[in-house]
């Protein structure tokens, strides 16, 4: 089954995959577990994965285990090779590059010594993406665990809450501004502390609606620039 990564409902307009081809199981060897919106996954770095996918406003379908490929070694013996994910991207928004990306997702290490092993596995997955019009990628720790994963753990669950104090005060005083940095107008609006540290939680709320805009490739903090959309 695929799931709509921002609703985490069943999704029921991709065409591009049922859903997963092998049942992801409990395991007493990795880290596995589900995400909210029921995907599963088998590593630590596949739900980081995911929780990046979730965050990001252009993803629109996720689908883990989406297809079984065949392949042959050079020994003209047969093998299959099961893919990490599919990601899909909405069609009503203006994305850099819409093409759908069939996905690995494994640490640096499991490649390491292993490249007979792989290639013939990653040549298939490239031959099948090209074919369909998708991208293939590989993405290792370095790609995923980022100072931008730090940041949208942390602005994850203000998400969740409809409902923060003064957020169109806020985000009316930086259109006035065009830019400041979170202590800047957190200072401008109030001077006691009990109220900067409620207006705080409401400018996290704003940065993670993309209500207001930042630059979430560096470690966020109070003397971040904020600027105005």
């Amino acid at each position: 089954m695929v799931f709509d990564m921002k609703m985490n409902l069943p999704a029921q307009s991709s065409k591009l995959s049922d859903g997963p081809v092998r049942r992801i199981g409990i395991s007493s060897r990795s880290i596995t577990g589900t995400m909210p919106n029921g995907n599963r996954y088998e590593s630590s770095l596949e739900r980081d994965l995911m929780i990046l996918l979730n965050f990001d406003p252009l993803v629109d379908f996720f689908t883990p285990q989406p297809l079984t490929l065949s392949y042959q070694m050079p020994d003209l013996s047969w093998h299959k090779y099961t893919p990490d994910g599919l990601i899909e991207y909405r069609k009503d928004v203006l994305v850099h590059d819409p093409r759908p990306v069939l996905i690995e997702v494994k640490y640096r290490e499991a490649f390491e010594g292993k490249s007979k092993e792989w290639l013939p596995k990653f040549r298939a997955a490239h031959r099948h993406a090209k074919e369909n019009g998708w991208i293939f990628q590989i993405l290792t720790e370095e790609k995923i665990r980022t100072p931008f994963l730090d940041n949208v753990k942390f602005l994850t669950p203000y998400l969740k809450n409809p409902d923060y104090p003064h957020m169109d005060w806020l985000s009316d005083e930086l259109n006035k501004l065009k830019t400041s940095t979170v202590k800047e107008i957190i200072s401008l609006l109030y001077k006691d502390k009990w109220n900067q540290a409620r207006l705080v939680q409401s400018l996290w709320a704003l940065i993670a609606r993309r209500e207001i805009g930042c630059d979430l490739s560096v470690p966020l903090t109070t003397n971040t620039t904020i600027w105005a959309l």
